[in-house]
């Protein structure tokens, strides 16, 4: 790669369902990452694209009474029309289905070969259909909790690659390079999971015929990972833009790009990726949103009711990147309202109405009020910090300090009062007011573009500018950049305040209009959803009152858990060893085996009950209760901590 480029990629998302707002939230976040660095100066590509082969896009087409290339133009060009429709600027858009791509994943097979990492060999094991997989622990007659349907014995001709032998190489890359994964707990995850030992792969199959041949053998096509990561390459194939900088992904698709996909590259001597970054969850009515649940919902209607820039703000700013996050209709408009609509509209609104009704529409000769200068400057180095590290949320809290400074200045100040008198002093200080005012505004522009690129430029038009505020450069932004004299334009309303149950109303019916027009392209009936996006579960009822002194009995202490493991015989059940700061860890058993995979709980901290009384079961001890949330019905959800909480802390 050239010095000043960069590259990043999104997931190559799968063809088995249209676009919905989980895979937005993915390519909006390296949108904005893309954004960002350009604002810096670099020559930066965005890669997303589509993964379209395997069983379930074979299995889905044959069910439409389509051909498979039939069904993944349809669902491909389906994802290329959100985007648009999102105003997400995809550079490149790859697709596993192009002739190009064919031609470097067998360039990566046979430089894997060639350097002795891959054999041919023969395998029978359980398979799940959905997950793409063979399933190590399963027996005849288990069931794929993902589908609800029986596993498959499958017994075939392989290619297999030799990821056990990449054990030490991938510890000793992780350990010379910390920052390779990321967030911390996502790269504890991959850690214990390498730890523990790696199984060679199969990255053929001679059982379905929908996938790149092996020029080398025919009678194989490539298995799903194999193929569908060799796309952040072929993308930009020719280019001199490998290796990227960044994968940003989803988390539950980690292993693959933080074990197998470095493994692959190391096999074949080609440069690995700089950055893996894993991304939390977007939860709906306490559980993570997906087809199978029927609790889907879309971007488009948001798009249509509230702008893009809504979704934008309230998916960076709500949600803790990296972290699982809630979504809610009545929280997105509650977001809009308090931070967009009252915070930084209304700011641009009374700025600019006071510069078109007390100084002619001009904009003041420059000037230093030492106090916001210093506030927003100050602010401005440290919200690009946190930009940089994609904590979004962190970041956009400094920039709305910048709007809170400068709203609380120009309350004290009150131009209004300074505009009814004559004397030059008065004068004056309206002018160093407005100025103030309209030059916080300028910086504020600036640091949201990659956020709010469209609002941010109607601000910056209605300042006076004729360029793109995406033009300037974020890397040093200090007071006194506004010209003087300089005219601003036609005002007109950037975030108007809008009436929550109204808001709701109509996206909760373009979701469902949505819904079924996606139901039509993929071939199938609407399925009911889980719940209506438009209602809240009920409840438990609330139990009955009890003192602070009953209260104070329960010790909750923060735990560290530092192994996980399935319980033998029981389904819900998962063995934890948990450190709360005592000599030994405590032996826990939990039921949430159905929502966390024991390798994705290693590393992680939890609240636990310290102090309940020990008890059996299946002939294990629980040295104390997991703490977790969940309604009538729904997944537990572990509770957790935003901010760095020491082992063995009490909870008050």
């Amino acid at each position: 790669m050239k010095q000043g480029q960069y590259y990043l990629t999104t997931p190559i998302y799968y063809v088995n369902a249209a676009p919905h707002i989980g895979h937005a939230y993915t390519t909006i976040a390296a949108e904005t990452i893309a954004r960002l660095q350009r604002m810096k100066g670099l020559d930066v590509v965005l890669t997303s694209g589509t993964d379209e082969h395997g069983t379930k896009v074979e299995r889905a087409a044959q069910a439409q009474g389509k051909t498979p290339r039939a069904f993944v133009d349809l669902i491909s060009n389906e994802f290329r029309a959100q985007w648009q429709k999102l105003d997400l600027r995809i550079d490149r858009f790859q697709r596993t289905t192009s002739p190009e791509h064919a031609k470097l994943v067998n360039e990566l097979f046979e430089a894997c070969r060639a350097n002795g990492y891959i054999y041919k060999g023969s395998y029978t094991g359980m398979y799940a259909v959905v997950s793409e997989a063979f399933v190590n622990d399963a027996k005849p007659g288990d069931v794929d909790p993902e589908t609800g349907k029986p596993y498959e014995e499958v017994t075939e001709e392989n290619y297999f690659f030799k990821l056990s032998a990449f054990t030490d190489r991938l510890l000793a890359l992780y350990e010379e390079n910390p920052d390779f994964i990321g967030p911390e707990i996502r790269r504890n995850e991959v850690l214990a999971f390498v730890k523990g030992g790696l199984a060679d792969l199969s990255i053929t199959r001679t059982s379905i015929k929908w996938g790149i041949p092996v020029e080398a053998d025919p009678s194989h096509v490539f298995y799903v990972w194999f193929d569908a990561l060799t796309t952040y390459i072929s993308a930009v194939a020719g280019e001199d833009r490998w290796p990227a900088d960044l994968h940003l992904i989803g988390k539950e698709i980690l292993r693959f790009h933080a074990v197998y996909w470095p493994a692959f590259l190391m096999a074949a001597g080609w440069p690995l990726p700089k950055r893996v970054f894993a991304h939390g969850w977007l939860l709906f009515e306490n559980d993570k949103m997906s087809k199978s649940r029927g609790n889907i919902v879309r971007p488009s209607p948001i798009a249509d009711v509230m702008g893009v820039d809504a979704l934008r703000y309230f998916l960076l700013r709500e949600i803790v990147f990296g972290q699982d996050g809630s979504f809610s209709f009545d929280a997105l408009v509650g977001r809009y309202n308090s931070d967009l609509a009252n915070g930084l509209g209304n700011l641009a609104s009374r700025t600019l109405s006071m510069l078109a009704q007390y100084r002619d529409s001009t904009i003041p000769e420059p000037s230093s009020h030492t106090a916001i200068a210093h506030v927003a400057e100050t602010a401005a180095a440290s919200a690009l910090a946190y930009f940089n590290a994609s904590d979004f949320s962190k970041g956009l809290e400094q920039v709305w300090s910048i709007i809170s400074a400068a709203d609380k200045y120009i309350v004290e100040l009150a131009p209004w009062k300074l505009a009814k008198l004559t004397d030059d002093a008065a004068q004056k200080l309206l002018s160093e007011t407005l100025y103030t005012a309209a030059e916080a505004l300028r910086i504020v522009c600036v640091l949201i573009s990659p956020i709010l690129p469209k609002s941010a430029q109607a601000i910056w038009s209605q300042l006076g500018y004729t360029g793109r505020v995406e033009d300037e450069k974020v890397g040093s932004l200090k007071w006194g950049g506004l010209p003087g004299n300089q005219k601003i334009s036609s005002i007109a309303a950037v975030f108007p305040r809008l009436d929550v149950k109204d808001t709701v109303k109509k996206m909760v019916e373009l979701e469902g209009a949505e819904k079924s027009r996606q139901a039509a392209l993929m071939g199938v009936s609407p399925a009911p959803d889980a719940p209506s996006v438009a209602t809240t579960t009920p409840v438990a009822p609330i139990a009955d009152t009890i003192s602070i002194d009953d209260f104070s009995k329960v010790d909750l202490r923060v735990g560290l858990v530092k192994s996980a493991e399935p319980v033998k015989g029981a389904d819900k059940l998962l063995h934890l060893n948990v450190d709360i700061g005592e000599a030994e860890p405590r032996t826990i058993v939990a039921g949430i085996a159905l929502a966390y995979k024991p390798e994705l709980l290693i590393g992680r901290k939890v609240v636990i009950v310290a102090n309940l009384q020990p008890r059996k079961l299946r002939g294990l001890t629980s040295q104390g209760m997991i703490v977790a949330a969940s309604l009538e019905g729904g997944s537990p959800v572990l509770a957790s901590f935003l901010e760095e909480v020491p082992i063995g802390a009490r909870l008050k």
